[in-house]
């Protein structure tokens, strides 16, 4: 940071001491405060103003961790300006100096306060934003008593060495923040004989009235009370969670593992809603009836059910279609997915979970209303649920190689990082992403994997993971019973192949199949023929084939195709006569209304399809054929969503800034500063800079004389979507940081932020002012 002692004269306000910095001081700027570039200022003094803004220094005191929020409220109570030394007097000597000087560093680097190490300012929006009670002290008694004569600290001490016990312990409480209490009638003379202890406290003056209801602690007498800690219990180092150790070897090996079971399970989760997809609710979203057949068909909880939805929605791989009764279906892009290497599916599925605007654990949950939380809903949705994740990975990132520390050690170091981050839930939130992760393989045995690190650092996995998963297999195992094992992944062509000739039975780190004369009629339908069936097991088995196998494939290639149907209605034909007298008496056919036209021929006013389908459920093995006789091949074809993809990374309200952007911005900044300073044909004697929502004295000089004399202006404003937009208003007043004015055309009333104001024309000539 540049030395303001250096320019005293040009250091009256925070424009001034950031002209004075150095480029790679405002780079470092930009970088902790995105929202100050977007979109980028038209000079140097309407980024102070933004650097006053409340909502922006809101957002600069999410990314503080505790010491330094306690740092802050020590600038806060000094005298100002303050001084470092101050500064270091007030925090005491029992932290190291190197701590409190890193942290005032810090809060310069991010903007919070400004100035030499001789005088430290705090930005105005700090107040606001941050509470008006620092360090949880309230304000000086003769803030509070509008300037009344205030007790000596000898009086003061004297007056609560005094105090009977319980108002003591009153005095105790607010000391240690916050300092405001509520009592009826705060206001009214204490009675003679009322005893209470805030009584006692009022008719001595130890508490002052604010309200009709509520009191406050002068901020000399929590002092007296605090003693040689004036900012109470200070927190310079994060806290230590209790972790146990495991070799990095064995998280890797642990993550791996998991991480494979989440591809296969993810896998089967998308299939089986290609085969029976859920419908789209009313409301959006998946029933929980369905999120629990799909659960129970993969053989997982609703929970990682409705966890991998969320996540696979997340990264393309599953949306709904746009029909008029729509269902959740993978998409195109997941045939993709499935030809990328295990270790690619995996890096699509974690880093989709870990950027994605969803809280899978409110699944299941009840919202404000009562009603229940449904997967894939947009009640699910919650910004926080990515920062939530990252601060969890990153809190168990920080801790030492093979640490796995417990979630309520991480939920108190998450706390410590950024204190004012998160809403209601964030600890809850924290837990399940806990969970998750260890769901998913990022971590292994509560330990950050070293393709976990690489994940949150948005790196390519490939290589680190590849290594560590299974090879896929290229052969199975067909035993004795007809089942078959597959002792590990297999490759994805032998994979679909299993998946035509025969049913899963059971999955997991070994899938058993299971060949029927159901799942080999499938095969068969589908074009396979039985010598390529043979071939299959014949080429992929390390065990002998059973010679039950082959008698079951080939007796049901030979029923298969001896039965044709064709639609005329629909037909049956076949050069068997006795076969048709057979299905003809079968008085399981009844529905199916068949009647003979000729020894060879049945025929049926039902469709083709439900005709086959009745067939097939009594025994028989029909085969459909076109109108030439030919064999219909009836293949099932997978189907897709047809909507656009979405992003696997849902795009953040800020940008991503690198550091030849931000180093363009800078010397864009300069150049601009430059010509709106030689521009400028007023001057002004106010120093616009020290206060919240300015912007340059020229455009707000032309707003108040418009103002003033209710003319017309031609004003520059960028809108919410970082577009420029030009308008023509009569300004009416300013004030904190607000333009309000007149549309010339409507005549409605509008409000403008003046940081977002990019220039003022006057429209109308302004008479000579007295």
């Amino acid at each position: 940071m540049g030395d303001e002692s250096q320019h005293p004269s040009r250091q009256r306000g925070l424009a001034d001491h950031l002209r004075a910095l150095d480029d790679s001081a405002l780079v470092e700027l930009l970088r902790a405060r995105p929202d100050l570039a977007t979109p980028l200022p038209p000079d140097l003094s309407v980024l102070a103003s933004r650097v006053h803004s409340r909502m922006s220094v809101a957002r600069a005191l999410e990314q503080l961790d505790r010491f330094s929020i306690e740092v802050l409220d020590a600038v806060r109570l000094c005298e100002p300006p303050a001084t470092t030394a101050d500064v270091r007097a007030l925090v005491g000597e029992v932290v190291p100096v190197a701590r409190v000087t890193a942290a005032i560093e810090r809060l310069r680097t991010i903007g919070l306060v400004w100035g030499s190490d001789e005088s430290v300012r705090v930005v105005a929006g700090v107040a606001e934003a941050a509470g008006g009670y620092p360090a949880g002290l309230g304000r000086p008694a003769t803030e509070l008593t509008g300037g009344a004569k205030v007790p000596s600290r000898a009086e003061l001490a004297a007056q609560v060495a005094a105090a009977p016990i319980p108002a003591t312990e009153v005095l105790q409480r607010l000391a240690a923040g916050p300092p405001v209490g509520t009592i009826r009638g705060a206001r009214r003379p204490a009675a003679p004989g009322d005893e209470s202890p805030v009584r006692w406290l009022l008719a001595h003056g130890l508490l002052i009235p604010t309200g009709d209801d509520t009191v406050e602690l002068p901020r000399e007498v929590a002092l007296l009370l605090r003693g040689s800690s004036p900012l109470g219990d200070l927190h310079p180092d994060p806290p230590e969670p209790a972790s146990r150790k495991y070799a990095p070897d064995a998280i890797d090996e642990a993550g791996a593992g998991q991480a494979a079971e989440a591809i296969r399970v993810a896998e089967a989760v998308l299939d089986t809603c290609a085969v029976e997809p859920p419908a789209v609710l009313r409301g959006g979203g998946v029933g929980v009836r369905e999120l629990r057949r799909i659960a129970r068909t993969v053989g997982v909880t609703d929970e990682i059910a409705g966890m991998l939805l969320e996540t696979c929605h997340a990264a393309g791989l599953l949306d709904a279609t746009s029909d008029a009764d729509p269902q959740w279906l993978p998409t195109a892009e997941y045939d993709v997915w499935l030809g990328r290497s295990a270790a690619q599916r995996w890096q699509r599925l974690a880093a989709a979970w870990l950027t994605m605007t969803r809280l899978p654990m409110l699944i299941g949950q009840r919202d404000d209303r009562d009603r229940l939380i449904n997967a894939l809903s947009t009640e699910v949705v919650r910004s926080s649920a990515p920062v939530a994740r990252m601060d969890a990975l990153q809190a168990i990132a920080a801790q030492p190689p093979g640490s796995a520390p417990e979630p309520a050690g991480i939920v108190a170091y998450v706390d410590w990082t950024h204190p004012r981050r998160g809403a209601n839930g964030r600890d809850d939130a924290v837990v399940a992403a806990l969970a998750e992760a260890a769901a998913l393989g990022i971590t292994g045995r509560g330990a950050l994997t070293r393709f976990g690190r690489a994940l949150l650092a948005d790196k390519p996995v490939t290589d680190l993971l590849g290594d560590l998963l299974p090879t896929p297999l290229d052969h199975v195992l067909v035993q004795p019973d007809l089942s078959v094992v597959a002792p590990g992944p297999l490759e994805p062509d032998l994979a679909g192949a299993m998946g035509m000739v025969a049913e899963v039975e059971s999955a997991g780190a070994a899938t058993v199949y299971r060949v029927t004369a159901g799942s080999l009629r499938h095969a068969l339908d589908a074009g396979w023929s039985a010598d390529r069936i043979h071939h299959l097991f014949a080429d992929r088995s390390r065990t002998p084939i059973p010679q039950a196998l082959t008698y079951l494939i080939d007796d049901t290639a030979r029923r298969h195709g001896g039965l044709r149907a064709g639609s005329a209605g629909c037909y049956l034909r076949s050069d068997d006569a006795a076969l048709l007298a057979g299905i003809l008496a079968d008085r399981a056919n009844t529905p199916l209304r068949l009647r003979r036209i000729a020894p060879t021929v049945l025929v049926s006013p039902l469709s083709r399809e439900r005709v086959l389908d009745g067939l097939r459920a009594g025994g028989y093995a029909p085969v459909p054929e076109d109108t030439d006789g030919a064999v219909v091949i009836s293949k099932p074809q997978s189907r897709r969503s047809t909507l656009r993809m979405r992003s696997i990374r849902p795009g953040a309200d800020l940008p991503v800034l690198d550091d030849e952007r931000l180093a363009g911005m800078v010397r864009a900044l300069r150049v601009a500063d430059a010509d709106a300073r030689r521009s400028r044909r007023t001057t002004t004697t106010i120093d616009m800079t020290e206060l919240p929502g300015m912007t340059t004295a020229t455009t707000l000089s032309v707003l108040q004389r418009a103002a003033r004399q209710r003319s017309r202006v031609q004003l520059g404003y960028v809108d919410a979507h970082g577009g420029t937009v030009q308008r023509t208003i009569r300004p009416v007043s300013i004030g904190a940081g607000y333009l309000r004015a007149e549309d010339d055309r409507t005549d409605v009333l509008h409000t403008f932020a003046l940081h977002r104001i990019t220039a003022a024309t006057p429209l109308d000539p302004h008479p000579e002012e007295s």
